[in-house]
This record gives C-alpha cells, structure tokens and sequence, in this order.
C-alpha cells in the first residue's frame, strides 16, 4: 500500500487528538474504520507509528519523524482544497440566478432546523450543506482549515476551547443554563426547579466526546459535594437510560418535552456554556448568518415550556424580543 494524502491526515488527526475515538470523530469516520487504516500503514512502513495506552495514542520516535514531514504536505493540500473551494465558489455563485455556496457546521442543537429554514428562506438560490459533530473543537478545525464556512458551537463555562486566533467570532449568548433531564416519574420531577441534592443518588450521563462536558459537570458535582459515578455514551443512550430512572443527564434548556422525560432547570444555574458563531475571514454571508440564527434561536427558546418560564424570571430580552 502507498501512502496517500488522507492517510497522513488521518496520522496527524490521531497526534492532535491524542486518541483514536476523538480523531475518528474529527474525521468523520468510525474508529473501527481508522484502527484498521492505522494498522494498515503501520504495516506498510514496516513499523508501529504510534503507542496504544489505557490513556490514548502518543507517536514512537519514527511516527514523530514521519509526522514532522507529514504536516507540511497535509497543510499545504488543506491550503490548495480551500482555496480551489473558494474560487469554484465565486464560479458558481457568478452567474444569473445563482446564489452562494455554503458549508455550515454545528453542535447538536434543535436551533439548527428552524436557523436552516430561515437560511433557505432568505436564501432560496444557495446551495447550503450541513455537518453535524458533537466536538466543537472539531468544527473549529474544519472551519480553519476552510472545510466549513461557519459552526455553531458551544463552550463549556470553566473549560475554554482553543479558538483559531485567525476566524471571525459573533456570540450568540454569554451564558446559557444548562437543564437536567430526567424520568418523568423521577422523584425531583415535581419540582419546577430542581437542587443538585436532589440527584445526589442518581448516575449522571455524559458524552466524553462533548469538549469540556465531563469535566464541566465534576466541576459543578464537587463544588456541590457531591461525587455520583458518572456513564459515558451518546445522547441516544442517554436517552434511554434517562427515561428508565437509570441516570439523569444535563442537556440544553431549549430540549423539547417527552411524555416519559422531564427537562428540569437547576437551582442557582451552576452548568453555563457559551454560544458561539464561528465563521472564516471574510465570510460576506456572516451577518445574515447571525441574524438567522439569533431568531432561530429566539423561537427555540420561547417554544420550550420550562426555558421560557426561566427566561420570564430571569427578565430576558428574548421573551419581549
């Protein structure tokens, strides 16, 4: 086998993300996919590139010889694929009736259906993609490297993502409350704002590849007292767990109610993110991005029964908006 430029990208990708779960996630692929292609050009150079630990991935010295070669090439390929983008972009948007090319990317988040009608809407002639990913660092890159136009992202309070110095960011909210979500037979449930001392039995569910998810909530569990047995899996796991009394799990306040879930805000608001509009320099489209999603935002917001109570309290301008 010879070694392709998407092999060394995905060589790098394992070095940066120190794992190759967080690297398949950031290249869109599975980790089952990426260890056979790892041990398949481990086999082709003759040696292993990198050491499997309990904690993750760290190159060999031979796998950081290669990889100090290997950055330029896969640099220089992302600089060339961006700009060729750019330029098939201008083409395509250059004549009659043909409107621009968007490739936008976003966190989970129920605010992305209604910001997509709203783009379409104004929009009709351009021609959008979407790239849904739960790491925000993970956007970030893309839109750095210019495979994305703009992400909608969130940061965990207390665990700051690392933003590309050289992007454009609008902020759609300092601080969003984090809810809770839980069985909606679950003893806490009663109430229409729950206290932490209320879950201390209870196992709380998280999704590790969420940047800062983890450790934000250890945070806010400590500072509370409280140290419950944490579970690791994606939403849909949660969810199922959730609805069981099997865990309790944060989720964002703009969550649509179940019969059989309850979405709960907690007392004194502890768990924060901040809302975030990354876009690539220059993006000419970016203030009608914004403005889309700030409304997409808005209707999330005031059609979620409990975070539209919260935001009545709290005297949001969203609520008169």
């Amino acid at each position: 086998m010879e070694l392709e430029v998407r092999h060394l990208r995905a060589l790098v990708a394992i070095a940066d993300a120190g794992s190759l779960h967080k690297a398949a996630r950031t290249l869109g692929m599975s980790q089952p996919s990426l260890t056979t292609q790892l041990r398949r050009i481990e086999n082709s150079v003759g040696a292993e590139l990198f050491s499997r630990r309990r904690t993750g991935c760290r190159p060999t010295p031979l796998g950081q010889s290669l990889l100090s070669r290997a950055r330029p090439l896969v640099d220089g390929m992302s600089e060339l694929i961006t700009e060729t983008r750019a330029e098939a972009a201008r083409t395509r948007g250059s004549g009659p009736g043909e409107g621009p090319v968007l490739h936008i990317g976003s966190t989970a988040s129920r605010v992305v259906a209604l910001w997509l009608r709203r783009l379409r809407l104004r929009l009709p002639d351009a021609n959008t993609t979407l790239h849904v990913d739960v790491s925000a660092g993970a956007l970030l890159s893309m839109v750095a490297s210019g495979a994305l136009d703009v992400a909608f992202v969130h940061e965990v309070e207390g665990c700051p993502l690392r933003l590309p110095p050289e992007l454009e960011f609008r902020v759609l909210l300092d601080r969003e409350p984090q809810f809770v979500s839980l069985a909606a037979d679950h003893p806490a449930a009663a109430s229409p704002v729950v206290d932490l001392a209320d879950l201390a039995g209870d196992r709380w569910m998280v999704d590790p590849s969420v940047d800062g998810e983890r450790d934000g909530l250890r945070r806010v569990l400590a500072e509370a007292g409280l140290n419950p047995p944490l579970l690791h899996g994606d939403y849909l796991t949660a969810s199922s767990l959730i609805v069981i009394g099997e865990a309790v799990a944060p989720c964002q306040p703009t969550s649509g109610p179940r019969d059989d879930m309850a979405i709960r805000p907690l007392r004194g608001d502890p768990l924060g993110v901040r809302l975030l509009l990354a876009a690539r320099p220059g993006l000419p489209e970016l203030p009608l991005l914004y403005a889309d999603l700030e409304a997409a935002y808005r209707d999330a917001a005031l059609r979620a029964k409990a975070y539209r109570e919260w935001l009545e309290r709290a005297g949001s301008p969203l609520v008169s908006a």
